[in-house]
This record gives C-alpha cells, structure tokens and sequence, in this order.
C-alpha cells in the first residue's frame, strides 16, 4: 500500500535518473496528475510527444504492470494525499489553477510530514518543555513570524516565553544561558550560520535546544533534540509558502501536548485568559 500511495513521489525523486523519452513521460504526469489519471496510453504519448511503448516502458520501470494499472494507481496517490508533488505555478496560471496548486501543495505536503514525524519526537520535545524554566522561540527570515507566533501560543502555559528575530539578541540570550532554559530554535534548512552558532553556545551553557529543522542539517547534529521537517520546497529559489505551515502546525501539535500534559488543573488558567478577550469583541449578531 505505501508503494501505492507514494508513486507520485517516486516519480518525482527519480526524475533525474530517467532517459530523455521516460523524463518526458513523468514530466506531463507530475505537471497535472489528476489530468494524467484521464488520458488514454495514446493521449499521454501524444502529450510527452513519445511513443506508447515508451510510456509501457516507463510503467515497467516503476513496478507497474501496465499503462491501466499506472492510472489506478495515480488516482489513488492523490485520494490518499500522501504523495507530495512540486507543481509550480506557471506565468500563464489562471486563478483556478494557481489556487488549486497551491492548495493542494500546502495540503500534501501537511499530509507528508504528520506521516514522517516521530510520535517518539513529539512527547520528547513536549518533556523539554514541561519541564523547562523559560522559553525563548529563535528564528530568522521566513521562520521569525513562526517563533512569534510560538510566543503568543506558549505564554499561555504559565512560564516566561520570549520570541526573537535579531541575531544579537539571540546571541546575548545564549551566552547567559542556564540550565532548566528551552531554546527552541526554528530553521527550514538547518543551515543558517548564525543560528547553529547560538544552539552550540546554549548548549556549553548547560541550557537545551529544541530544533524544528531539517534532518541531517547543521542545526539538527547540535540540538539537544530535533524533530525532523521535511523539506518539500526549494527555499533557495522560491518564496517559502508550506515549510511555514509545516511548522506553525508542529507547534500546535506540541502546545496541544503540553496542555494535555498539564492536566484538567490547568484548564481553569487557559480559560481565564481567553475570558479576558471578551470585552474587546462585539457580541454575536444573531
């Protein structure tokens, strides 16, 4: 079944590696999967501008049976919403189609990192912040509206949150750092500079860092601990749009966990502060 909901993504990250013809064949396919589901064998050719022996070939190189079988089988790939696929939008995209892309992007790719998140990872970076004195949200860029928004969800647990978007300041933070402090350190890539120098300088303070980063990247190897987000865009040339939705959930995950943690105790405390909100809004108008 994994084989299935994952061929869109196998087509897609063994692009590189097809001859010209089947490249052909896999570039109109992961150009608009849904259409693709609608061609006949002689209609896809005919799009890839390649023969139907070619596209019986390209089945076979994926363990298809045949050009039938490929069709169920990219239909089923995108009722799953498992299989992430790149689809840029394109000078001539209309509203419909630059809508339906990105959405749909946003949402595969949510679908692909709730699959490969540890579960493990998550109660383990919901104990570093039970358990933690403060917390201070680092990010930059694209990620600093991210530990922000960590801060106005956070604050609410009752332990001192901060947020910080300044290099300077996240260095002066780090260098007095403590132990029982939480840096949690917000980076797509995991290969800022600047931000891997603060996550070793609060760990020789004895302070933890929780990395909401890349697997394998810089940042990741000098965390305390890190949940690993996968990387369904290419930050290095285009603007990032679902990395930031990938994280702004992960910290929902991990807020809702900390309130479970906490208990029914608790709910007294989160209810008061949302009861303060009231005077500032209009009733309801029936």
């Amino acid at each position: 079944m994994d084989h299935v909901r994952n061929l869109l993504e196998q087509i897609k990250n063994r692009l590189d590696d097809l001859n010209k013809a089947e490249k052909k064949v896999a570039e109109v396919i992961l150009r608009d999967p849904q259409q693709a589901t609608r061609y006949s064998i002689a209609a896809l050719a005919q799009a890839a501008r390649v023969s139907e022996p070619t596209v019986n070939r390209f089945c076979r190189s994926f363990g298809v049976g045949g050009y039938p079988e490929l069709k169920i089988q990219l239909a089923q790939s995108l009722a799953s919403g498992a299989a992430y696929v790149s689809r840029a939008v394109e000078a001539d995209d209309g509203p419909e189609a630059y809508t339906r892309k990105i959405f749909g992007s946003a949402i595969a790719s949510l679908d692909a990192a709730c699959k490969s998140i540890d579960p493990q990872a998550i109660s383990g970076a919901v104990d570093l912040m039970i358990q933690a004195r403060q917390i201070h949200f680092f990010g930059l860029g694209a990620s600093a509206p991210v530990a922000l928004d960590a801060q106005h969800k956070f604050f609410r647990f009752n332990l001192p949150v901060s947020a910080h978007d300044d290099v300077l300041m996240q260095r002066m933070l780090a260098s007095v750092a403590h132990t029982g402090d939480l840096f949690v350190i917000i980076s797509y890539t995991g290969r800022t500079r600047e931000l891997v120098d603060v996550a070793r300088l609060v760990r020789d303070n004895g302070a933890s860092v929780l990395g909401l980063t890349a697997a394998g990247s810089p940042l990741a190897r000098v965390c305390t601990l890190s949940l690993d987000i996968p990387l369904p865009e290419d930050t290095d040339i285009y603007m990032p749009m679902t990395s930031r939705l990938i994280q702004l959930t992960v910290l929902d995950t991990l807020a809702a966990g900390v309130t479970l943690r906490r208990g029914v105790d608790f709910q007294p405390h989160l209810r008061k502060i949302k009861e303060s909100l009231l005077p500032t809004r209009y009733p309801n108008e029936e």
